[in-house]
């Protein structure tokens, strides 16, 4: 069996612009296409490299900004020919009910019944702005228990992409091995893990677009493929390749996801793009282990994301922190870079 590529894009409205308080073009327009490097640009690179990718939309804004902006972003997306699976930010029901001081921005500080509802509620909204019925769950911030496996099953969908060994045991709280980057069977649910690299003081990283360099990433794909790795999941987010605040385009990030693509052209036939509504069977999970730290590489990714910050970032992360924002929301920035 070839070795897959899952490319995955987590595609939504974002509390910090909301915190400034913008309104749902406003947001919408820093969050899906901020700077012109947001969805529409991503669909279009991917149309000219001939790849398949998954957008995970969060619908739950509809519950505060009404769906419209929810069919914005999913419209494009079908369009295109790519595929919308469900992302669900739970601070969102919270926003609705007036609980901004204490909303809360991880699905699993809410019961198994609180779960089950929010994630029935997000997938109606979904199919009310005009996307097929999902059959593939990611949870806002990795924030997933067996609670969400169990309310998933129960409403019918077959993947989980939530367990992310860097960010385990919280927020991602599923009852698995942090270092499984391999598919496997959990609670009724087919669980796709985000695919990781080793650091060189044996913690994880990521295969995120923000997280590692194109020649880590392209280093990771190449080592799945050369050891029989079922699939290799990639994260990204609508609004990942400009900077923080929505208004500049930053050219390090935009840089990594347009020499990605590329390398996923060239290498098509060994490890061709997937979507979730294309998946095979997979195998037990064969132990795959993630590619191993090398010293000269992590060193010229921390140079480059060094540079990267204080060229792109500096002054939206004044901005982000001094943004009014309730203690919870502190776990939301750090997963979304801030």
């Amino acid at each position: 069996m070839a070795t897959r590529v899952l490319l995955t894009v987590d595609t939504e409205l974002t509390w910090r612009h909301f915190a400034r308080g913008a309104d749902w073009r406003q947001n919408l327009a820093l969050s899906f296409d901020p700077a012109g490097v947001g969805i529409p640009y991503q669909l279009d690179r991917l149309a000219r490299h001939g790849l398949n990718a998954c957008f995970f939309v969060d619908p739950m804004p509809a519950l505060v900004y009404g769906i419209e902006p929810v069919r914005r972003m999913i419209a494009p997306i079908l369009d295109a020919g790519q595929e919308v699976q469900l992302h669900l930010h739970s601070f969102w029901a919270d926003l609705a009910e007036g609980r901004r001081d204490d909303a809360r921005f991880e699905l699993t500080a809410f019961d198994a019944a609180g779960q089950a509802k929010l994630i029935a509620t997000a997938r109606d909204l979904l199919v009310a702005a005009g996307a097929p019925a999902p059959i593939a769950f990611r949870s806002g911030s990795y924030a997933a228990d067996s609670a969400t496996l169990a309310a998933l099953a129960g409403l019918g969908l077959r993947y989980d992409s939530s367990h992310n060994g860097a960010e385990h045991p919280w927020p991602s709280a599923l009852p698995l091995d942090p270092t499984l980057i391999d598919p496997c069977e959990s609670e009724g649910i087919v669980e796709l893990p985000i695919s990781q690299i080793l650091r060189s003081d044996g913690g994880l990283r990521p295969v995120q677009l923000c997280a590692l360099s194109d020649g880590e990433m392209a280093a990771a794909i190449r080592h799945a493929d050369a050891h029989d790795h079922p699939l290799v999941t990639i994260v990204s987010h609508s609004f990942e390749l400009a900077s923080r605040d929505g208004l500049r385009v930053n050219a390090l990030v935009r840089r990594r996801f347009d020499r990605l693509c590329a390398f996923l052209e060239r290498e098509a036939e060994t490890v061709p793009t997937t979507r979730f509504d294309a998946l095979p069977a997979f195998p037990p999970p064969p132990g795959s282990a993630p590619l191993p730290a090398q010293p000269l590489r992590t060193l010229r990714r921390v140079a480059e994301q060094g540079w990267g910050n204080a060229r792109y970032e500096q002054p939206a992360l004044t901005a982000a922190l001094l943004a009014p924002a309730p203690a919870a929301a502190l776990g939301y920035l750090s997963y979304v870079g801030l």
